[in-house]
């Protein structure tokens, strides 16, 4: 247990290789978001150990929420699950206008996603863990809400997708820290999700770049594509995403929260119809023998390295 607990903690795919994710897209109706898979992981998920913070300012209407799950924020099937029901919770108290992502975690805003919960699992609960990875796209990239990312530390692969759901970014302007969907240095393809998200944020010249050669930036790079909004100090990041979130909450909520779902739609209607054959993509190609023994030898090479 002591074992898999630190594999847990560790075999996150960050850095220089984080990032993982399939090749196409797919499943049900974005009208359900959520509400079975999430609802049904919840009555499996009995965590003493909350790895979301959320906490409501109903003076202002918005929200924090913190990622808190030591030591690097990996997105496994239990943070997902809980990470989508406490949006889907502000999402229907209607008094809930603007919604901040943060980390708790020092140097890191997340990691990527959890190599445990795709290395030596069975087709149903890799399955059961994409589904998850899929509901928490859409519930952000769908939001009714205003989203801003107080990004505080390295935020690749899954963490950079996360960060991108949101309406506006803003990075720690510390060199140390990097941000990208940098999936190909494992060997894995983003799906068009991923893509999609991020053609739309930073262009396509650039994303067929970054994407391709798995690039992460530093902040000051991230900047000058257009993959973060907004550089300041460390320690003004959340006070900056507070800032900025009454210029957006001063616009009328309808006139906003359509003009988003305008852009957002076609994307998010794509996922939300093919997402049963997104998943049957991605359980058969990180099933592989091979992609099996790339996480395999990169959980060792992890290993060695906290030794």
């Amino acid at each position: 247990m002591a074992l898999r607990a630190a594999l847990r903690s560790k075999c996150v795919l960050s850095g220089a290789h984080a990032g993982f994710l399939s090749q196409r897209s797919s499943c049900s109706g974005h009208g359900r978001v959520c509400v079975s898979p999430v609802l049904a992981a919840q009555r499996r998920n009995n965590s003493s150990s909350p790895k979301i913070d959320v906490n409501f300012d109903q003076s202002t209407g918005v929200a924090v929420m913190s990622l808190q799950s030591p030591p690097v924020n990996s997105l496994s099937l239990e943070f997902l699950t809980e990470l989508c029901i406490g949006v889907e919770k502000l999402e229907m108290d209607k008094s809930c206008r603007g919604l901040i992502l943060t980390s708790g975690q020092p140097k890191v805003f997340s990691a990527g996603l959890d190599i445990t919960e795709m290395y030596g699992r069975g087709p149903e609960r890799c399955g059961e863990f994409w589904r998850a990875v899929q509901e928490m796209w859409l519930k952000l990239y769908g939001s009714n809400m205003t989203t801003i990312a107080a990004i505080n530390g390295s935020s690749p692969a899954g963490g950079c997708l996360m960060s991108l759901t949101c309406d506006y970014r803003i990075m720690a302007d510390n060199p140390r820290y990097s941000i990208g969907l940098n999936e190909t240095q494992l060997g894995i393809v983003a799906p068009f999700w991923f893509k999609d998200t991020m053609t739309s944020t930073v262009g396509h010249r650039n994303t067929e770049v970054a994407l391709q050669l798995g690039l992460l930036y530093n902040p000051s790079e991230a900047l000058k594509i257009g993959l973060v909004d907004q550089l300041v100090p460390e320690d003004q990041v959340l006070t900056t995403a507070k800032q900025n979130m009454t210029k957006w909450l001063a616009i009328p909520d309808h006139a906003r929260a359509i003009t988003k779902s305008m852009m957002r739609k076609p994307t998010i209607d794509k996922l939300a119809s093919n997402r049963e054959a997104d998943i049957k993509h991605f359980v058969d190609f990180i099933t592989k023998d091979s992609i099996q023994k790339s996480l395999g030898m990169y959980m060792e090479m992890l290993k060695k390295r906290t030794r």
